[in-house]
């Protein structure tokens, strides 16, 4: 082993021992819990290089050193090998998943179920309207003037809006109404339905005009311009279980942080089909959030990504089990959204 790759295995080491124990690593616990085939002195001298290099840090007059965020990113990119989860585990969040009676019901269990299989904070974002399709309109008559429109979102979101209608219109009209929307709209992506709204106006007689342009103008504020994405959270106390070491020794620039739902859209969301994001540190844009690290990655049924989930903590964080976690997680709720 040259000494490029047995300074790796020492930083390994580190690491893992330091996400374990919650204590900094010296060289003798290093020797005696790793078979690494060379002598504590050796070991000594590979923690001084390892120091020099930046990877690891003496917090303070111990002979014990901690990984930095570099050392962490060294170890995510080179070192760590994704845990692939047991049999029970998939099943135990086959079974808890499953079980969803609704959309709101499958985040709740979502955020539940990573926090806690994680022991972090979980981050999930409701499937977003921006990135989904029309299912199926819905009018449903409350009085001759006034009806319900029901948007069903692909994803499983509903949403609902009031249409005040121009005139009386009878329920055989709203029958036709409710048809002609379907057939326009239905299976088109929410993003793309701007054209085909107006061509509903322009393309209804002129006596029947004026009740379409109120159902549209609903329309496009249901499937365009409703622009606030919502979050779900859990497991902030979660936070709580580290060592004085994380989080620079306060907790509340972190807790601020999580509040701010622009925030944490920025941590989960644009991610790309198939991708897990790590942010270890300072690596992190949120001033913040700098002693937290992030792993997150995107979900939707297939190969659509209609939103995004993750975890936060600290960076001392077992980052193979977590990396795991969250793409299973991730595709089990893909594969629920997709059976639904």
């Amino acid at each position: 082993m040259s000494l490029d790759d047995r300074k790796l295995e020492v930083l390994r080491a580190i690491v893992e021992d330091y996400v374990e124990t919650q204590e900094p690593v010296g060289s003798k616990a290093l020797v005696e819990r790793h078979h690494l085939g060379v002598s504590p002195a050796t070991v000594r001298n590979d923690m001084a290089a390892l120091e020099e290099e930046g990877y690891i840090r003496q917090p303070h007059t111990s002979a014990g050193r901690v990984p930095t965020d570099a050392g962490y990113r060294l170890f995510v990119d080179r070192l760590s090998r994704v845990k692939p989860l047991s049999p029970a585990e998939r099943r135990a969040i086959e079974r808890f998943l499953i079980g969803a009676v609704d959309l709101d019901d499958v985040v709740h269990r979502t955020v539940r179920l990573l926090a806690q299989l994680t022991r972090q904070v979980a981050v999930v974002q409701y499937p977003s309207l921006a990135r989904s399709s029309v299912r199926h309109l819905e009018l449903v008559p409350i009085s001759t003037t006034r009806l319900m429109l029901v948007m069903i979102a692909d994803t499983g979101r509903v949403e609902q809006r009031l249409v005040e209608l121009p005139a009386p219109v009878a329920a055989d009209d709203v029958t036709d109404l409710r048809r002609r929307v379907n057939e326009k709209l239905a299976g088109q992506k929410l993003a793309d339905t701007p054209p085909l709204v107006a061509a509903l106006v322009d393309e209804c007689s002129p006596e029947s005009r004026g009740t379409m342009a109120c159902l549209a103008s609903v329309l496009l504020e249901t499937l365009v311009e409703r622009s606030e994405e919502r979050l779900m959270l859990a497991g902030t106390a979660n936070l709580t279980r580290g060592s004085v070491l994380d989080f620079q020794g306060t907790l509340r620039p972190v807790l601020e942080a999580l509040e701010e739902e622009v925030i944490l859209l920025k941590l989960i969301g644009d991610l790309e089909p198939s991708t897990t994001r790590v942010r270890i540190g300072d690596e992190n844009e949120i001033d913040n959030l700098r002693s937290t690290s992030v792993v997150s990655t995107g979900y939707g049924p297939g190969v659509t990504i209609v939103g995004g989930l993750g975890v936060v903590g600290p960076t001392r964080m077992d980052y193979p089990g977590t990396i795991a976690t969250v793409r299973a997680v991730a595709r089990y709720v893909g594969d629920v959204l997709a059976q639904n």
